[in-house]
């Protein structure tokens, strides 16, 4: 039998090789037909739950989480084809940007990465995103959560911006925002469903929102 709880360990130590080690053990099991969705809720996501964890500990640092976004990233293009003939659907969908104003991505990016490890649809729509575009972006994709980010002190009234046109377009959507200088108290004031002081935390709070 495959040995899933290795896939989950190369994710959760995400060192240097883990790419190669991902993309190996992902065919292993795929090769003795093990389930593809075995395959990704048992190995990929819980192993990049797990380097969530230790993200949230400081215990795994930004570039450890990078490469094991990159490996998991690898392993489900190789799972794809059987995860289609399953008929696997990701649990929901997060439009993410970084507000109107604000060029900055990493945070982002690596919030993008936790939301697809914990097996969420991801439409990125950049930064310097205008309220109209996170409408339009959560109307096309019939978005669960609407994840805003930003890093200025003069960008984060854009957040309540995007909130009040999810609200005036009639968006059944909840609103997620994060980023250095966000708090639990700055949600509160705009209306904010949810905050996450981090990406790991992110990702654990757009799946209680979305309700999965």
């Amino acid at each position: 039998m495959a040995d899933l709880q290795a896939l989950v360990d190369a994710l959760t130590e995400s060192k240097r090789e883990v790419v190669e080690q991902v993309v190996s053990l992902t065919q292993a099991a795929m090769d003795q037909e093990v389930d593809a969705r075995e395959i990704l809720q048992d190995g990929l996501i819980a192993g990049m739950n797990a380097l969530g964890v230790r993200f949230k500990a400081g215990e795994a640092f930004i570039p450890e989480v990078f490469m094991g976004a990159r490996a998991m990233n690898a392993g489900v293009e190789l799972l794809q084809p059987k995860l289609i003939e399953a008929g696997v659907q990701p649990k929901a969908t997060v439009v993410l940007g970084t507000v109107k104003g604000d060029m900055h991505d990493i945070g982002k990016n690596l919030v993008g990465m936790m939301l697809k490890g914990a097996g969420l649809k991801v439409v990125d729509i950049g930064t310097d995103a205008a309220p109209e575009k996170f409408v339009e972006a959560c109307q096309a994709e019939g978005a669960a959560v609407c994840a805003m980010s930003a890093l200025l002190t003069t960008t984060m009234p854009r957040m309540g911006d995007v909130i009040k046109a999810c609200k005036d377009a009639g968006l059944d959507v909840k609103t997620l925002i994060g980023g250095a200088p966000i708090t639990q108290a700055y949600a509160d004031e705009i209306g904010a469903d949810g905050f996450a002081p981090d990406a790991a935390s992110a990702a654990d709070k757009a799946k209680e929102l979305s309700g999965v």
